[in-house]
């Protein structure tokens, strides 16, 4: 799995291009043994996240970002299913409210990181921050930055100190021992457009389509162009992105759970072991507790 794994990921954003990556890509696995596969990784996932929870030297934060109907919901649902619910912590980032855009922008996000021995998961992220803002900056106007009026005070050097706080942000984040697995859920443009009509043809679906998202797809190109940009100012060997093809959600889900795993051995975690006076009081307990 590991080298599979190692496909999808991006730790220098030198030659990047989203185009390079196949959204179809499905490894020569076949979607019959695609369940067995995925019990398997989740399984072993559950036994590492209670070592993290004990363990509490690390947090893992996952990140999952992609274009509408690219499946971030069930990605998060299917392959995180057999986390211990209280050592896990999710978020799914909307428009900013008006307390939130009376801070910089990397403050809500901060507030939802993950405590030690916890995993958070966020539903969107601070990526939203160059990536709905670039494709329509109008919305940078409501944040009143010093020096940002209009559209018109958007420049090149504005988006490089963005990506640049960004990279502090994770830097700082991953030194202190919150590890950080970036997804980019890469979907088809023709894949979303079956998935759109899904939603409208199947009633049980219906609200999970919006007018909005006919709106957005209209700038999809755009919105590709900004992940491309985003990734390759933010991928480094301490904090790499992965690029999952989402065409195929049986193998989406595979692919991250793989990921996951081989993120979770690579923190080689292990339970406490109590100093010899605490498992000397242990043994007192247990003969206590066998006589009585």
């Amino acid at each position: 799995m590991k080298k599979m794994t190692d496909k999808f990921k991006i730790i220098s954003g030198k030659g990047f291009s989203l185009d390079n990556f196949d959204t179809a890509y499905t490894a020569d696995l076949k979607k019959e043994d695609a369940d067995g596969i995925l019990g398997g990784l989740i399984q072993e996932i559950s036994q590492l996240q209670s070592k993290l929870y004990a363990d509490k030297r690390y947090a893992l934060l996952i990140l999952f970002q992609g274009m509408d109907a690219a499946g971030k919901d069930g990605a998060i649902a299917h392959t995180l299913s057999g986390l211990n619910p209280q050592g896990c912590e999710v978020y799914s980032f909307k428009q900013p409210s008006a307390e939130e855009l009376n801070h910089d922008f990397l403050w809500r996000h901060y507030k939802a990181l993950p405590g030690f021995g916890c995993i958070g998961i966020h539903n969107r992220s601070h990526y939203e921050n160059v990536l709905i803002t670039k494709v329509h900056p109008e919305l940078l106007v409501k944040e009143n930055m010093p020096g940002i009026k209009q559209v018109k005070d958007v420049n090149e050097k504005f988006w490089e100190d963005r990506y640049q706080s960004i990279a502090n942000f994770e830097k700082h984040l991953t030194v202190n021992g919150t590890i950080i697995i970036k997804f980019f859920l890469h979907l088809s443009k023709d894949e979303q457009r079956q998935r759109f009509l899904k939603r409208i043809d199947n009633p049980t679906k219906n609200w999970k389509f919006s007018s909005a998202d006919i709106e957005e797809r209209a700038y999809f190109d755009d919105y590709m162009k900004a992940y491309e940009k985003a990734i390759k100012a933010t991928s480094t060997k301490l904090c790499p992105w992965y690029i999952i093809p989402t065409d195929k959600k049986w193998f989406t889900r595979i692919a991250i759970s793989s990921i996951i795993l081989q993120t979770l051995k690579e923190l080689k975690l292990e339970y406490p072991v109590l100093p010899k006076d605490e498992l000397e009081k242990l043994e007192g307990a247990k003969k206590m507790l066998i006589n009585h």
